[in-house]
């Protein structure tokens, strides 16, 4: 029976990379790039061959493993595994590089800043420090080769394997047999009668400054190199002075080198290197102290090399939110790091975070996301967005602050292409139509007709056929201005999405009856938006073959192409963090006379809610009411022309809850109301109606004119004198004691109070059959004179 011995090196769980060797510390020992065979983690294998009549350097090698193995520290190589046997030696540690190497790259890229060699430097010392006055060790290597640099930017420290013990118990120095190390030793080595007066930190700190001239001069040609600090800053000048000075006595301990060095002024006195040393203690930093670091370190990010910001500061960030309390003042830096990251790295550390800060019930946090969706939108995927995200999001629809429920609205424009049929055209639709008709907040109002514009194309051809022309006509009897100027701009940016019965019937006499709207801003974008809708009827007039051609976008299936106006909306939603439809008010301050005899929320329930223009309505009728699906009639029907109030009828299910009462002016400004422009658009009857469109787009977004109010400024609910003379101003008062038979507060009301009250109806109707079921069993068992079930009582 023949036994095979097993190959240890074969079983050992890492192995080397086929890439060639990186090199290594002086001596017998090489660098090799490796991995863990279990899970492919990249690791650094250093492996030494023993060679015959080599015993000396073996055990300077079996040394060095030991030594490596034991001492841990941040600053020190960390060890991770080993194997020994009779032909090789193999340490591995963490993935290093060699510090020329890094030099050298970083040199290619621009090299290394200033404040990047000061940090590594003060690791080095630190590391020594921790040596020499905690271990009593000399490290008896310190030299550019036994300097090593992990995937973050931190230098430790390796080549042990000459270190001896400072206390002489443990023998003298071994000896180096390498020639390229003896430029490294202090001239007091070189007396042979061995009197000259040291410290046991006096040889190490001479090599340090050897250390120091070869980072910012390259290697050292000699040791009388070390006079001409060449490069080294002015700052360290002095210090390394007292490095390679000729008494040994004088060379200061690390410890008081670095206190030195960090002095106000010096050389290690910057805000990396301070940031990195609030980094290593930050678990025992106080909650506001960690607080304030946070708020700060986003603006020192751009000044700091990319991988200490993705291997040194993510963690760090990622664990104050996931153990810490260190709440949405992470975003901000967290996101800021993010930009650096590769798509899949972000996916793998920073999407599992923000999937459990959507959850949080932190209100800062929750409008800081919303705030910043734009920044990490493109790295969710669709069943993230529509499982973990979306359920958490539409909760801020019904939260009491204004504005959450503003930053809400807008995160729709980015989660809108991401979400399924269900969330979009049912759940969201929901929500949308409760903020139209209930919402106490102008602005919001506002911001939900834009919205709902800039996401029409991604609705399905059904729903959008019973929403769009619905919620603008809603929009258009608004009492807040600007809300009516959005409901005339939505049907401008979506109009290649109705067909021609539709803007004959429906759309053109809501646009007719804001011509003598009391606001000009009303009256010029109707004109506009009447003449584009009446280009677009006589071209189809005189050339009936472009019918085709024009409605081939109604049936058409979501997709974000669709809607060429729809596009040029996108400005607000991704821009600024505050309300645009204050901004829109500050544009344009005679909108508030728009509301001089209306509250600025929609009619209290029970009355109807006022009409923008006295002028003839379209008739309503009952038969369309309570029900989306508009039937093609004959364009002379008036059942069409109710076709306004189906936003409002139809039952999108009960709210769990609703919003407090909160004043307007909760509201602040900010984002602008970029429709697809402002200017003339008078469109010929040969001239095709996409003329007047692209016109619209290609003229500028309201400004902001000289002298304009605030709209904490803004007379929300009150009387306002117009001082402008407006023609138009005897008509902003608005009938409200003898409500229009198609009042659009009224048929919302009316179709609530219907239905509560056939629901109150039926759960009467529902206990009192339950009553009488429940008297006639009684009576049934009275009656009973059959034998009682054990342990049943008898009740006669």
């Amino acid at each position: 029976m023949w036994f095979f011995a097993r190959d240890p090196v074969r079983d050992f769980p890492f192995e080397l990379s086929p890439e060639p060797p990186e090199g290594g510390p002086p001596g017998p020992w090489v660098l090799h790039r490796g991995r863990k065979k279990a899970t492919g983690s990249p690791v650094s294998i250093f492996v030494y061959d023993v060679k015959p009549g080599s015993e000396e350097q073996t055990q300077v090698a079996r040394a060095a493993f030991k030594r490596l193995k034991t001492l841990r520290h941040p600053n020190i190589l960390a060890y991770i595994d080993g194997l020994e046997t009779e032909k090789c030696f193999h340490v591995v540690t963490e993935p290093v590089t060699p510090l020329a190497t890094h030099l050298k790259a970083g040199a290619e890229a621009g090299g290394p800043k200033e404040p990047e060699l000061s940090w590594g430097l003060h690791q080095i010392v630190k590391a020594l420090s921790f040596l020499v006055n905690d271990c009593s060790l000399i490290h008896n290597n310190v030299c550019m080769a036994a300097v090593f640099v992990d995937r973050a930017g931190e230098w430790k420290l390796g080549g042990l394997d000459y270190m001896y013990s400072a206390q002489g118990d443990g023998g003298g120095p071994p000896r180096k047999g390498v020639p390229e190390l003896e430029q490294y030793d202090p001239p007091e080595l070189a007396d042979p009668s061995g009197r000259v007066a040291t410290e046991k930190w006096s040889a190490d700190m001479w090599r340090l400054g050897c250390l120091i001239w070869e980072v910012f001069n390259g290697p050292l040609p000699r040791a009388a190199a070390l006079r001409n600090p060449g490069k080294i800053p002015k700052s360290l000048v002095p210090h390394y002075c007292e490095l390679v000075g000729a008494n040994p006595k004088l060379r200061p301990n690390p410890a008081r080198f670095l206190q030195n060095c960090r002095a106000p002024g010096g050389f290690m006195d910057n805000r990396f290197v301070e940031t990195n040393l609030f980094l290593e203690e930050i678990q025992i930093k106080e909650p506001a102290e960690k607080h304030k670091f946070f708020q700060e370190l986003s603006q020192s990010l751009d000044a700091f090399p990319e991988a200490f910001c993705r291997h040194r500061v993510l963690p760090q960030l990622l664990t104050a939110f996931e153990f810490g309390s260190a709440g949405a003042v992470v975003l901000t830096p967290l996101f800021k790091v993010g930009e650096r990251l590769k798509a899949e790295e972000y996916r793998q550390q920073i999407v599992p975070v923000l999937v459990k800060m959507f959850s949080s019930p932190d209100r800062a946090m929750r409008i800081r996301l919303l705030q910043q969706m734009e920044q990490f939108i493109q790295y969710l995927d669709e069943a993230t967005v529509n499982t973990q995200i979306f359920p958490h999001v539409v909760h801020g629809f019904l939260d009491t602050n204004p504005a959450i429920r503003e930053q809400t609205v807008k995160s729709m424009l980015l989660l809108a292409p991401k979400l399924t049929e269900s969330n979009l055209n049912v759940e969201l639709m929901k929500h949308f139509a409760r903020l139209q008709a209930k919402d106490e907040q102008g602005p919001i109002r506002c911001n939900t007709t834009v919205c709902l514009g800039k996401i029409g194309s991604y609705l399905s051809a059904a729903t959008r056929h019973r929403v769009l022309t619905s919620a603008f006509s809603r929009a258009t009897k608004d009492p807040f201005a600007p809300s009516r100027v959005a409901g005339v701009l939505g049907f401008a940016a979506t109009h290649n999405l109705y067909s021609v019965n539709d803007c004959a019937h429906k759309i053109l006499p809501v646009l007719c009856g804001l011509t003598v709207d009391p606001e000009r801003s009303v009256r010029d974008q109707a004109f506009k938006a009447i003449r584009s809708f009446l280009s677009k009827l006589e071209s189809v007039s005189e050339d009936p073959s472009q019918l085709a051609e024009v409605e081939k976008d109604v049936h058409a299936a979501s997709s974000p192409g669709v809607g060429g106006a729809a596009a040029s909306w996108a400005g607000w939603a991704v821009t600024g963090v505050s309300s645009l439809t204050s901004k829109l008010i500050r544009a344009h301050p005679t909108a508030a006379s728009a509301e001089t005899s209306a509250p600025q929320g929609p009619a209290p329930e029970g009355q109807p809610s006022p009409a923008p223009t006295p002028g003839p309505a379209s008739p309503a009728s009952p038969a369309s009411s309570g029900r989306w699906e508009a039937q093609e009639e004959d364009r002379d029907t008036a059942e069409d022309g109710s076709a306004a109030d189906r936003w409002d009828d139809e039952d999108w299910g009960s709210l769990e809850q609703e919003p407090e009462t909160v004043p307007a002016q909760d509201c602040r400004s900010g984002g602008r109301v970029s429709l697809g422009g402002a200017g003339q658009a008078s469109a010929p009857a040969h001239r095709p109606p996409e003329a007047d469109w692209s016109s619209w787009e290609a003229e500028g977004s309201w400004e902001q004119p000289e002298g304009t109010r605030l709209a904490s400024e803004y007379n929300w609910g009150g009387p306002e004198a117009n001082d402008k003379g407006d023609p138009f101003a005897a008509l902003s008062a608005r009938p409200s004691a003898q409500p229009r038979p198609d009042s659009w507060g009224d048929s919302w009301e009316g179709l609530e109070a219907e239905s509560r009250q056939a629901k109150a109806e039926l759960a009467r109707k529902k206990r009192e059959e339950r009553r009488r079921e429940m008297e006639a069993r009684r009576a049934e068992k009275k009656n009973s004179k059959g034998p009682l079930k054990l342990g049943a009582r008898k009740l006669d």
